[in-house]
């Protein structure tokens, strides 16, 4: 006879490919009802994947019916997204639950693309997102995102209402000099540039804001790694060995201030021919995978080095807006998905929960 604690057992079976282990192990199995032959299922997922859910209640509900006996078994998905720990001297930013760093360490690995394709893969898959270009000298975002003939405006002449394309509200040095223009600036003064456009936008409220990191590992880096509440790095690479090189000190460079490393994406893995769909490894094979294994971090996954992808992001469309149910959307999808499934696993915040207390004599 079917119980409930058999269902909980057999949930207890089924590992989910963004979870990384059983549902409940995961702590995501809501409630269980049963009755007669029939059972209900709530889970309540931390991340977004409103494209996903389809997939996941038929394909838990014939592994229940099948290792169950049970008649049918319906399946009911929530999502609640939570704001997540920064370090201790950082207080996070006013409606942003979640800010993820996306940096290489070195320019020309597709960091920035990679960046707008995420943060359009969580925003199509429910999330509220929003993307703060912080690369002052070689700003991309704008081109990416097909906002590079607009101008960001302001409601209280206190702060910058953000752009908004394909569901991103969007933030970048790029909206307010020209497209010409070099910005000769120190080290100082991008970092107060930076922290402007960070803290003078109204963001509103939003679950990801995902900050498109400059290259390299210096002065600038170092200071907004510690300054901006950030909850998780992605780090981008391709699978050459010199990009490696530099993408290992962008890894090491977050986990000596304590910012959790949410896992490291292999950029231009192999190259499709265009005209026969041959694929190659032209700048070598695996050497992401290897990186995350050397340092046991994640590995969320690897993208081609597609046409596609360039003339998409020339036109100011990223793939993912452009073609969502591609192949290479589909590897978009995945690694935000274990990008922010990863993030759901780490601590929360419960700061915001308790009143400021304050002692007066």
């Amino acid at each position: 006879m079917t119980t409930i604690d058999t269902i909980r057992a057999a949930l207890s079976r089924f590992e989910d490919r963004y979870l990384g282990t059983d549902l409940v192990a995961a702590g995501v199995v809501n409630a269980v009802d049963l009755d007669g032959d029939r059972a209900s299922v709530r889970l309540q997922l931390g991340f977004p994947a409103n494209r996903y859910h389809d997939s996941l209640r038929q394909t838990l509900s014939d592994f229940l019916m099948a290792q169950t006996g049970l008649a049918s078994v319906e399946v009911q998905i929530d999502t609640v997204i939570a704001t997540h720990a920064v370090r201790r001297q950082l207080k996070p930013i006013p409606g942003v639950s979640n800010v993820v760093a996306v940096a290489s360490a070195k320019g020309g690995v597709g960091k920035s693309t990679t960046a707008a394709n995420l943060a359009v893969a969580l925003a199509a898959d429910g999330a509220s997102v929003g993307i703060l270009d912080a690369d002052i000298y070689g700003p991309s975002q704008p081109r990416i995102l097909g906002l590079q003939d607009q101008r960001p405006s302001s409601r209280d002449g206190k702060s910058l209402e953000p752009l908004e394309a394909h569901g991103v509200r969007c933030m970048s040095i790029g909206f307010l000099v020209d497209p010409d223009q070099p910005m000769v600036w120190r080290g100082p003064m991008v970092t107060q540039a930076l922290t402007q456009l960070l803290s003078d936008t109204h963001w509103g409220d939003i679950d990801y804001l995902i900050v498109d990191m400059p290259p390299g590992t210096g002065d600038i880096q170092l200071t907004l790694s510690q300054r901006v509440p950030v909850s998780g790095a992605v780090i981008v690479t391709t699978p050459q060995e010199l990009a490696l090189l530099d993408a290992r000190k962008g890894l090491q460079m977050f986990r000596k201030v304590e910012v959790r490393v949410l896992g490291i994406v292999e950029n231009m893995s192999t190259h499709i021919c265009s005209s026969c769909g041959h694929e190659e490894p032209v700048f070598g094979s695996d050497g992401g995978q290897h990186m995350a294994e050397q340092y046991d971090a994640p590995f969320l996954g690897s993208l081609p080095l597609d046409i596609r992808i360039r003339e998409q992001t020339d036109a100011g469309v990223p793939e993912v807006a452009a073609h969502p149910d591609s192949a290479v959307s589909a590897a978009y999808f995945d690694i935000a998905r274990r990008m922010s499934a990863g993030l759901a696993a780490a601590g929360k915040d419960y700061s915001r929960l308790f009143p400021n207390i304050v002692v007066e004599e």
